[in-house]
């Protein structure tokens, strides 16, 4: 199934860097995480998140002529921290959107995977995606949601750092690279990539600029 225009990415000027945060203490206690605010991240995340800065400085060099963006999340905020002291760039610079936060996970949020596979059977696809709980977020509302963060700011002249989550960066990157909607959750998802990845997109092409060393999804 082709992407229909409800799902159009608005003309994006510049390059566009997204980022899966690093490990948080969720992902190793395999608690689903979703959109909770205060999962901090474990010595592996902020690793990830030093190898992240790393390879930004290497393709960007320092103090380069980036807007910063991020979910208004501790985990996405830690990992911004340690990226911008690569960069030479003040993270009190950056701008924060909720419409850029995970998945919203309902009354399944916070709680152990296994716990909830026990009550409902599997809940992760053989692409890595989650089912959204009864109560939770779905595939269309995350697009919706960051494509009005596109349309809000994709006339803005430049280069852009976003630090986002597993699943609602798949989505972004979906919209962005104009893939076909996903026959199970009915959105443009983009292939996953590990806690601690960046990937850049320019006019509708996508290169991975680091492959993350954490978890497949959310």
């Amino acid at each position: 199934m082709t992407q229909n225009s409800r799902f159009a990415s608005p003309p994006v000027p510049g390059r566009l860097f997204i980022a899966r945060h690093g490990e948080t203490v969720f992902n190793a206690a395999k608690r689903l995480q979703g959109d909770h605010l205060h999962t901090p991240l474990t010595r592996a995340g902020f690793a990830q998140a030093d190898a992240m800065g790393a390879a930004l400085a290497g393709v960007l060099g320092h103090r380069p002529d980036l807007k910063l963006w991020a979910s208004d999340t501790g985990r996405a905020l830690q990992t911004l921290a340690v990226i911008t002291e690569h960069l030479g760039l003040d993270w009190h610079d950056a701008e924060r959107d909720m419409r850029l936060a995970e998945i919203g996970m309902g009354c399944w949020g916070g709680r152990y995977y296994a716990e909830v596979v026990g009550e409902v059977g599997p809940i992760v696809s053989a692409d890595m995606l989650l089912t959204p709980a009864p109560d939770g977020e779905t595939y269309p509302q995350i697009a919706e949601r960051v494509i009005g963060w596109l349309a809000d700011h994709a006339g803005e002249p430049g280069d852009r750092l976003v630090i986002m989550h597993g699943i609602s960066s798949r989505v972004l990157r979906g919209v962005l690279l104009g893939l076909p909607i996903h026959p199970q959750f009915g959105a443009p998802i983009a292939p996953g990539l590990p806690q601690g990845s960046v990937v850049m997109i320019e006019n509708g092409t996508e290169d991975v600029v680091v492959t993350g060393t954490g978890g497949g999804h959310a």
